[in-house]
C-alpha cells in the first residue's frame, strides 16, 4: 500500500495539478480513498500497535486496540467497489493521454515497483482484512488457556469477521480480476482481453484433432464467460507462455461430446468463428470441458434471452426458434469431414486419386470434395477476410443461382445412400472386415443396416461416402458362425452358393452383428435400436 500511495499516487497527482496533461479528478477517482486508508494506518494503527509490542511485557495484549480499530476497515468496501471503474479509467486515460501513460510505465520500470504493474500494486489493499482475519485466528490458536488477551482478542476476531463479510463480495471480486490479469500476463495481450465483465471459466491442456493429418497436437485452452481463446504454448517462453491462435465467441456456440473409436475422449466446440475438435486424456476430463463450456453457452443464452425479451417482446423468441439448419450455412465454422473417413466426392461421388482427383474441404459445409466441385468462391459471415472455396451446393444456396439442369431430377440409385445420413438413422453400423474367397486377403468396410431400409446391407468404403460400393440383400440369407478354434470373430452369411465372410473387432460386436442380421434376414423389426459403434 505504500508503494501505491507515495509513488503512484502521488507522482500522478502532482502531474495532475500541474494542469497540462489529465485531471486531477481522473486521479482521485482512481484511487478512491486510499489517501484515508493510508493516513489510518500510518498515524492511528500501526503507531498504537508498535507501542503495544515495544511494552508487551508489562501489557501482553493487542485484542483491545483491534477492537477500537475493526470498524473503520470498513473503509476497505468503498475502495474494492471502486476497483472496476479505476481500471478502466486506466485503461481509457493509457489511450487518451500520452503524458499518463508514459509516467505510468517509468513508475512501473522502477526498482521499487518490483516489475510489477499499477493494477497490481491497487491489489494490495484488498488483500488487507483476510490478511488481518488469518493472523488473528493465528495468535487465538497459540494463546494459552489463561492468556490475558484471549477474551478480548476473541471479540476483536468476531468484529474484524463482520467486516470482512461487509466486503466478501467485493473480495470475491477482486480474486476474479486479478485471476485475470495473470492470464493476461502469461498471453501477452493487449487490454481488451482484460475487460471487467469477463471471467476465467477454466483453463488447460488439450489435443487437437487434425481434420486433414488425422493426428494430434498439443494446445491449450482459456474459456472464459464470453469467448474461447485457442492457443499455443511458445517453445521459448520470454514473457508470454502462449500465443492466441483463435478467438471464439461463446455466443451461438455449440459443444458435444465425439463418438470416435480411433480419438476416444474427445469432443467438438463448433463456433461462428471456427469449429474445433478436441481429445483429453480421460473420460473425466471430457466430462468436465463439456460441462464448462455447456455452463457458458447456458449463461450467454439467458443474458441474450432477457434482453431480446426487454428489446423485442416475447415474439423474439418464437422467431428465435424458427431458424432451419441451413439458415446457419456460412455464418459459423463447419465441422470439417475428415479426409480419411471418405474415399469418394462428396458431392458427385467420383473416387478421390492422389494425381487427378485430390480432396479440398468446403468453407460452408466441410465437406470433402473434388476439385471440379469446389471450383467455386463465395464469402463467409464468419470469415471476413474474402471469399473462400465452396463446394457447388454451397455456392448456389448462398449466392442464390438455381441448380443447373444436370443436377435437378437426378433420381438416387440403390447404392446412393448417403453413409452418414443412414448411420445416424441405422439398425447397426460399424467397420468389418470382408474376406475373399480364400479367406486370406481381406477389406476393411463401413458397414450399415438402415433403419428405413433393413432388408439391405450397405458396405461402404468410409464412414462419411455419399455413395455405398456394395450392398446385400439380407432377405434368406442364414448367419453362420465359426468355429471356436479361430481367434478372429467370424461369422457369415451364406444363401445357395453365395458366402460372405465378415470379421468383428471384438466377439461382443459379432454377436451384435449376427442378431440384426437374423432379424432382418427373417423381414422382422428388432424393436430396440442398435448403437451406432465406430
Amino acid at each position: 500500500m505504500n508503494r501505491v500511495f507515495m509513488v503512484f499516487f502521488s507522482e500522478l497527482l502532482k502531474e495532475a495539478r500541474s494542469g497540462k496533461t489529465f485531471p486531477e479528478e481522473v486521479v482521485k477517482m482512481i484511487f478512491s480513498n486510499i489517501s484515508s486508508i493510508y493516513q489510518f494506518h500510518a498515524q492511528f494503527f500501526l503507531p498504537e500497535l508498535q507501542k503495544r509490542v515495544e511494552n508487551w511485557d508489562s501489557n501482553p495484549r493487542i485484542g483491545d486496540i483491534i477492537q477500537k480499530v475493526a470498524p473503520f476497515l470498513k473503509m476497505y468496501s468503498e475502495y474494492v467497489k471502486n476497483f472496476d471503474k479505476a481500471v478502466e479509467l486506466i485503461t481509457t486515460w493509457s489511450e487518451k493521454s500520452l503524458p499518463f501513460q508514459e509516467l505510468i510505465s517509468s513508475i512501473q520500470r522502477r526498482e521499487i515497483s518490483a516489475n510489477l504493474t499499477l493494477q497490481h500494486h491497487m491489489l494490495e489493499p484488498v488483500q488487507r482484512i483476510p490478511r488481518y482475519e488469518l493472523l488473528l485466528k493465528d495468535y487465538i490458536r497459540k494463546l494459552p488457556p489463561e492468556a490475558p488477551d484471549r477474551e478480548d482478542a476473541q471479540k476483536a476476531l468476531e468484529m474484524i469477521f463482520i467486516a470482512a463479510k461487509h466486503s466478501n463480495a467485493a473480495i470475491a471480486e477482486m480474486e476474479r480480476l486479478q485471476n485475470l490479469w495473470e492470464v493476461y500476463h502469461r498471453l501477452g495481450l493487449e487490454d481488451d482481453i482484460v475487460d471487467p465483465s469477463n471471467e476465467l471459466i477454466k483453463e488447460g491442456p488439450v489435443q487437437k484433432i487434425s481434420f486433414r493429418h488425422n493426428n494430434t497436437t498439443e494446445k491449450y485452452l482459456f474459456l472464459f464467460n464470453n469467448l474461447l481463446l485457442y492457443c499455443v504454448p511458445k517453445v521459448i517462453q520470454v514473457g508470454a507462455e502462449f500465443q492466441v491462435r483463435s478467438r471464439i465467441d461463446v455466443e451461438g456456440m455449440k459443444v458435444r461430446e465425439l463418438n470416435d473409436a480411433e480419438f476416444p475422449y474427445a469432443f467438438l466446440v463448433s463456433g461462428k468463428q471456427r469449429t474445433l475438435e478436441f481429445q483429453t486424456r480421460s473420460q473425466e476430463e471430457v466430462t468436465a470441458w463439456i460441462k464448462a463450456f455447456q455452463s457458458a453457452i447456458d449463461k450467454k443464452e439467458r443474458r441474450s434471452e432477457t434482453f431480446k425479451m426487454a428489446i423485442q417482446g416475447p415474439e423474439a423468441e418464437t422467431q428465435e426458434f424458427s431458424h432451419s439448419q441451413s439458415e446457419e450455412l456460412g455464418k459459423r465454422a463447419p465441422q470439417w469431414v475428415r479426409d480419411k473417413l471418405v474415399t469418394m466426392c462428396m458431392r458427385c461421388k467420383e473416387p478421390f486419386n492422389a494425381i487427378t482427383r485430390r480432396r479440398h474441404h468446403c468453407r460452408a459445409c466441410g465437406y470433402v470434395v473434388c476439385g471440379r466441385c469446389s471450383e467455386y468462391k463465395a464469402g463467409l459471415q464468419y470469415d471476413k477476410s474474402g471469399p473462400k472455396r465452396v463446394c457447388v451446393e454451397c455456392y448456389f444456396f448462398l449466392t442464390g443461382h438455381s441448380l443447373p439442369d444436370e443436377r435437378h431430377g437426378k433420381h438416387k440409385g440403390i447404392l446412393e445412400k448417403e453413409s452418414a445420413e443412414i448411420s445416424g438413422q441405422s439398425l447397426m453400423c460399424s467397420f468389418l472386415q470382408l474376406l475373399d474367397k480364400n479367406g486370406k486377403g481381406s477389406m476393411r468396410g463401413w458397414f450399415v443396416i438402415p433403419r428405413d431400409d433393413p432388408l439391405v446391407l450397405y458396405i461402404y468404403a468410409a464412414p462419411q461416402d455419399v455413395k455405398a460400393h456394395t450392398s446385400i440383400p439380407l432377405l434368406g440369407y442364414q448367419v453362420k458362425e465359426m468355429l471356436q478354434s479361430d481367434p478372429r470373430h467370424i461369422f457369415q452369411l451364406v444363401q445357395s452358393k453365395q458366402v460372405y465372410t465378415l470379421v468383428a473387432e471384438t466377439e461382443e460386436l459379432k454377436q451384435r452383428w449376427v442378431k440384426a442380421i437374423v432379424h432382418s434376414a427373417r423381414g422382422e423389426e428388432e424393436e430396440d435400436s442398435f448403437d451406432e459403434l465406430e
